[in-house]
């Protein structure tokens, strides 16, 4: 009988410390892209949902189209969606961080116009009363206090922008999804394990960033709280 190999690597096994030594510059390049992809994705995403969030406060008709838009990108399948952006961007890194960004609208949108509209009147009142215009009164009372859903939408965006990068992997600019859509071909145990252990962890710790800011932005909550 041949003996089995020593090599977890020859074995092909789910854990495996010789994969992570011998291809550890592999792996900081997927995560590095990961990490670029989904915050330009989401920075973008609240670049454009900022000012429609905006746009709905201020003239309430347009709330109703701008949320029933919003909604509908979300529901175009991960394909579809970098179909239609193809011929815009091409195979490359901006069609995937375009179709997150648009994916993100949907929550972004939704919890800033929320945190917008729980504004109590009186202090949009008392403000006017002290001589804010429109643009102050925005930056420095709407805004402010429209932090804690702000923040908890983002939240939500980034968490699910980690998970759609994978999908990238299907124009080659995935990230981590390139090593998982690679080691599932092969099955390769411990690429597969590996890359979508770090997906989890990037996710959690970004969540837990972005917790953290929210507490460090909104001391105010807190004291409610107490």
């Amino acid at each position: 009988m041949t003996a089995p190999p020593d090599d977890c690597l020859a074995r092909n096994e789910w854990i495996c410390g010789a994969y992570l030594s011998t291809r550890r510059h592999m792996l900081l390049d997927a995560v590095l892209q990961h990490l670029r992809l989904t915050a330009l994705a989401v920075l973008i995403g609240l670049v454009v949902a900022l000012p429609l969030a905006v746009l709905a406060r201020r003239l309430r008709w347009t709330a109703a189209p701008v949320l029933a838009l919003t909604t509908v990108l979300y529901t175009i399948p991960s394909l579809a969606m970098f179909s239609l952006l193809l011929p815009l961007y091409g195979l490359s890194a901006g069609l995937v961080v375009a179709g997150l960004a648009l994916y993100s609208l949907t929550v972004l949108v939704r919890n800033l116009l929320a945190g917008l509209r729980a504004v109590p009147e009186e202090i949009r009142q008392a403000a006017r009363g002290m001589g804010y215009g429109p643009v102050r009164l925005l930056l420095a009372v709407e805004l402010p206090l429209a932090l804690p859903a702000a923040t908890a939408g983002l939240r939500v965006a980034t968490v699910s922008a980690v998970s759609l990068v994978t999908v990238g992997a299907i124009v080659g600019f995935g990230g981590l999804g390139n090593l998982i859509y690679a080691g599932m071909n092969t099955y390769f145990k411990a690429q597969v394990l590996t890359a979508s252990v770090l997906c989890v962890v990037i996710a959690v710790a970004a969540d837990l960033l972005l917790l953290g800011v929210q507490r460090a932005v909104t001391p105010w909550t807190r004291a409610a709280r107490r």
